[in-house]
């Protein structure tokens, strides 16, 4: 984990800071529906887990721009931005109803942390504990799946100034609409780090690294209409996890 000091007064959101963590101390978020098409698609061609792919995406996103990387240490009251920052999985049990948390390491090659997902998942299975480890783990971010619900808000609460800046990704079960699959993605961003536009960038980045990953041209690729093609009934069966 390496990280590197923000300087508070030359920061390019200094103002901003200075308002949400002093005056009105706040989170922001956001639900949208992002079509994921191409990406269900790419999955049933490929043999591979749809759920995988996109906390791949999810994940790469997330690296991609320093503000979503940042970090705040309480002792030394600094901001930080890490170098990286993983994703929190939360596997569900069907037999006690409860969630264990699994800590996945982030790799820009797409191979190398398909892989490891999957094995952290598998093993995920085997044990029912609840296990947070957050001082351990400062740089990641929690990636929540509720597959039982295509929703359409979402609201997460923190304690008030709680300075909490590691995003929290919600999505929900993926739903057909005018022809195309939506699934609604939540993000919560504190709002001394992020506004309106760096939450409503995460969506326009997650399309883009879709589209990238699929190999489609985004909003344009259209799916065929053979039976044995229907999303739909896939999504019924398809082991997310």
């Amino acid at each position: 984990m390496n990280y590197r000091v923000i300087d508070k007064e030359k920061y390019y959101r200094s103002g901003v800071f200075r308002h949400f963590t002093e005056d009105c101390k706040c989170s922001t978020s956001m639900t949208a529906r992002i079509d994921v098409t191409d990406l269900v698609e790419h999955s049933r061609r490929t043999g591979t887990r749809f759920y995988i792919n996109f906390l791949y995406v999810l994940s790469k996103v997330l690296n991609l721009r320093d503000d979503y990387k940042m970090g705040y240490l309480w002792e030394s009251e600094e901001l930080i931005c890490y170098d990286s920052i993983n994703p929190i999985q939360y596997i569900f049990h069907e037999d006690t109803e409860t969630c264990t948390p699994v800590y996945t390491t982030y790799y820009e090659d797409y191979e190398e942390f398909y892989r490891n997902a999957v094995n952290d998942v598998e093993n995920a299975k085997s044990t029912r504990e609840y296990k947070l480890d957050m001082m351990n783990h400062p740089n990641w971010f929690d990636a929540s799946y509720i597959s039982w619900l295509s929703y359409d808000s979402l609201n997460i609460e923190l304690p008030d100034g709680y300075l909490h800046f590691p995003p929290i990704i919600n999505w929900g079960k993926y739903r057909e609409e005018n022809d195309r699959l939506m699934m609604p993605v939540s993000v919560r961003l504190n709002h001394a780090i992020a506004d309106g536009f760096l939450v409503a960038n995460v969506y326009r980045l997650l399309e883009k690294e879709m589209s990238a990953l699929s190999g489609s041209t985004w909003r344009d690729a259209r799916i065929g209409n053979c039976p044995e093609h229907n999303l739909l009934d896939k999504q019924k069966k398809e082991c997310y996890i």
